[in-house]
């Protein structure tokens, strides 16, 4: 298509025939993005992406040659960092200098625009003020047009009954020396409609994926097994935990379930389900790593949203520890019912006769002597039999803090630990700062795992409002230590406390912090795990308002018989 360039006098014939290019254009961008064109700004079914992404650049090029401009720039509104920036495809601007265009939403003629919703025309934008802080230089901008990008849902009835504002749409400098008009901005105004629409297709569709992806990684992650049994009795979908649980080495999926998990209660789970009964529940007993584990099993029907049924969805929970807390659940409670009623029902007896003779003076002071002692004497054996509880309790902790020590591949850990804390939050960004590679370690995996994993749940929960999340590693090679930390962008520590995080129970007492649940244990246990189990050194770098910092330092070498003979 070629387009004549106009000046501000067009006359009226040129301004219609401009009008019918852009309805033309128009008309293309619905039928090839798939929305009505009475309704531009409506939602739009979900297209290929690469389908989309090329709709969406052959309209900015005709935008371009429809206006004259040199250049067409989109901008997309960032939430997390609350900024405008440029997004492909755009006309007359490589990739390199795309990436740079990007300005806070508060700031510019950009930041205007999409906070006000109204275009904006300008003529000199080296010496317009409110261009100050726009990006203009670097695209060598001399004039433009930026106009807001909206997407509009309608009714039937074709009434707007949402609207939400995702970027701006800029044109830059008119070609051939000339300027833009009044009539350049309502052109690319009922543009910017078709541009929104598209991006808010592509987004849907990006939205669809990520959503599938993060759903899979979730339920491979998961520690309970999972298995969905499609209707014609083939599996459908397992997670590496029920793979663990039935020893299969390799995905089964597509393959009959019968020869795959042979329990006789889960085949008559799967039978009610396909006969339209309730799945239920039932207890099943499995041989796993020479051990005798108790596993769950709870189901449920799938149907799709038309009722199609899709089959029976199993999650098996290992309740082995739980019974064999229940076993010892009854040992205590007929224990501490006989231990504890007894010094109890000493102390209200005697007590109960001194509160009775006090006024008629029924006892000697030798008599109430004895009492009391009595009462002190039941009161200490109250005392004792509490110590004994805690003193068991600090065993077993002991126990279950007990190191296993090994080599530790530091940089699979990050990843990993990177990567499942991703999938708790969807208000932060957790991102990675390490080299490809880092020497292997000696250590114990899981607890420097719990480390890492306590570190970033307190970065997340102390971050309420969102924000980067950075894991900072490096190899220290003159003191032949592993240099770790987790930044974040939250409330941070006042300097009075920051020396005082990883005492045990200990938080700071502010407004702020009351909201946020927390025992004041983490940070103790983080301390335990890297200086008594790993010989290594922890600290807390941190600014109220701005973030904070927890460092690790351990050493590569770790001397393990030392470590084993001061533990104990």
């Amino acid at each position: 298509m070629i387009v004549e360039e106009h000046g501000p006098n067009e006359s009226l014939e040129q301004l219609k025939k401009r009008i019918a290019e852009l309805e033309e254009l128009v008309k293309q961008s619905n039928s090839a993005s798939g929305s009505k064109p009475t309704q531009a700004e409506a939602p739009v079914d979900i297209t290929p992406i690469s389908e989309g992404e090329m709709t969406l650049r052959r309209l900015v090029q005709r935008i371009a040659m429809i206006l004259q401009a040199e250049k067409i720039v989109i901008m997309f509104y960032d939430r997390e960092i609350g900024e405008l920036r440029g997004i492909p495809p755009a006309f007359g601007v490589d990739d390199e200098h795309l990436n740079l265009f990007r300005i806070r939403a508060t700031h510019g003629i950009s930041g205007q625009v999409f906070r006000d919703g109204e275009p904006i025309l300008f003529h000199d934008a080296a010496n317009d003020p409110r261009a100050d802080k726009d990006p203009f230089a670097l695209l060598h901008v001399v004039n433009g047009i930026c106009v807001p990008l909206v997407i509009e849902k309608r009714d039937e009835e074709n009434r707007v009954i949402e609207r939400s504002m995702i970027g701006v749409l800029h044109s830059f400098n008119k070609r051939h020396g000339e300027d833009f008009n009044d009539e350049d901005v309502r052109l690319l105004e009922r543009m910017a409609k078709n541009v929104g629409s598209i991006i808010a297709n592509l987004q849907m569709y990006r939205e669809v994926v990520e959503e599938r992806e993060e759903l899979l990684q979730t339920l491979e992650s998961l520690s309970a097994g999972l298995v969905l049994i499609g209707s014609e009795g083939r599996i459908s979908q397992m997670n590496s935990s029920c793979r663990a649980i039935f020893g299969l080495a390799t995905s089964p999926v597509g393959k009959p379930y019968p020869d795959l998990i042979p329990n006789p209660e889960i085949k008559e789970m799967v039978l009610r389900g396909a006969n339209g009964q309730d799945v239920g529940t039932a207890e099943i007993t499995v041989h796993l790593h020479g051990n005798d584990r108790i596993y769950q099993v709870n189901g449920a029907q799938v149907k799709h949203e038309d009722g199609k049924d899709l089959g029976v969805v199993l999650i098996l929970n290992d309740v082995t520890d739980l019974k064999n807390i229940e076993k010892m659940k009854s040992s205590f409670v007929a224990m501490a019912s006989h231990e504890l009623r007894t010094p109890l029902t000493a102390i209200k007896g005697f007590s109960s006769t001194l509160l009775e003779g006090i006024d008629d003076d029924l006892y000697t002071k030798e008599d109430q002597k004895e009492f009391l002692n009595i009462v002190v004497n039941e009161c200490d054996r109250l005392r004792r039999l509490i110590d004994d509880l805690l003193n068991t309790s600090r065993i077993e902790a002991g126990e279950s803090l007990k190191p296993s020590y090994g080599e530790v591949k530091i940089r699979q850990l990050l990843d990993k630990v990177q990567k499942i804390q991703q999938q708790a939050t969807n208000r932060h960004v957790i991102k990675l700062s390490a080299p490809d590679t880092m020497p292997i370690i000696v250590g114990d995996e899981d607890k420097l795992d719990q480390t890492l994993t306590n570190l970033l749940n307190n970065a997340i929960k102390y971050s309420p409002n969102g924000g980067d999340i950075t894991i900072h590693a490096k190899v220290e090679d003159e003191t032949d230590t592993i240099l770790l930390g987790v930044q974040d962008q939250g409330m941070g520590i006042p300097a009075e406390h920051v020396d005082k995080v990883f005492e045990r129970f200990h938080r700071v007492d502010n407004e702020d912090n009351r909201k946020i649940y927390g025992t004041g244990l983490g940070l103790f246990l983080v301390k335990h795990l890297v200086e008594d189990i790993h010989d290594g050194q922890i600290w807390c770098e941190s600014e109220v308002g701005v973030g904070s910092t927890f460092w690790v330092r351990l050493p590569q070498k770790l001397d393990i018989e030392k470590m084993e003979a001061n533990l104990g």
